[in-house]
């Protein structure tokens, strides 16, 4: 197998994790730059009325429509209940972009020769891997720059049971994602080498963030 593009400081970082006669092929990180998903689509105006509702309906409970209030006295307890509305709200529509870029630069990718792993050291260290030969689906989103899911891709709003996923494709969860890389064709294509020519999966096929 080619060894691909190897960044020293991440191989650093993963270095620590590798078992036994493991080897780094590949080791990068996210791009820093904002980059928009295909989850925008919806999560931008959806985030664009919750913040503007949130908004609009604690300055109607402040007394700032219809006049105000006739005895001058908004209701502290309306108050107080819509400011975490209003802060989810800001979250949502620019907040996510600045925690996803902070937590980019705490984020480490590696594809060896026989695992995926992740590595993040943000609020705290947390490691994810899964063997090659034990991915279950490989989905490729974007190009060049873009996102490879070793598993499924869950939606981030659904219906009642079904599995969801949170608004950051960069939190280190129980399977690896590499998202915003630069390099993701090169890296798809070792991957599916890799997956063809290993032997058969082990019985622990993938660890849970520490």
């Amino acid at each position: 197998m080619r060894v691909g593009f190897i960044d020293p400081e991440v191989s650093s970082k993963i270095q620590p994790e590798l078992m036994t006669n493991e080897s780094i092929l590949w080791a990068g990180r996210p791009n820093p730059s904002v980059i928009f998903h295909s989850d925008d689509w919806y999560l931008i105006p959806f985030s664009l009325l919750w913040g503007g509702f949130a908004i609009f309906w604690e300055a109607g409970v402040l007394g700032y429509w219809n006049g105000g209030f006739k005895d001058g006295t908004p209701s502290t307890f309306m108050a107080l209940w819509g400011i975490p509305f209003i802060l989810v709200g800001q979250y949502m529509i620019w907040g996510r972009f600045f925690y996803d870029g902070w937590i980019k630069r705490r984020t480490y990718y590696a594809v060896t020769n026989r695992r995926i792993l992740a590595a993040q050291n943000a609020l705290k260290y947390k490691t994810c891997w899964i063997y090659i030969n034990a991915i279950p689906t490989l989905v490729r989103e974007g190009s060049p720059t873009g996102t490879l899911w070793f598993g499924p891709k869950y939606p981030i709003m659904g219906g009642y049971g079904q599995k969801m996923r949170g608004t950051s494709r960069f939190a280190v969860r129980d399977i690896p994602i590499f998202a915003d890389i630069d390099d993701l064709d090169s890296v798809y294509r070792m991957v599916l080498d890799l997956r063809e020519k290993s032997p058969s999966t082990p019985a622990s096929p993938f660890s849970s963030p520490d």
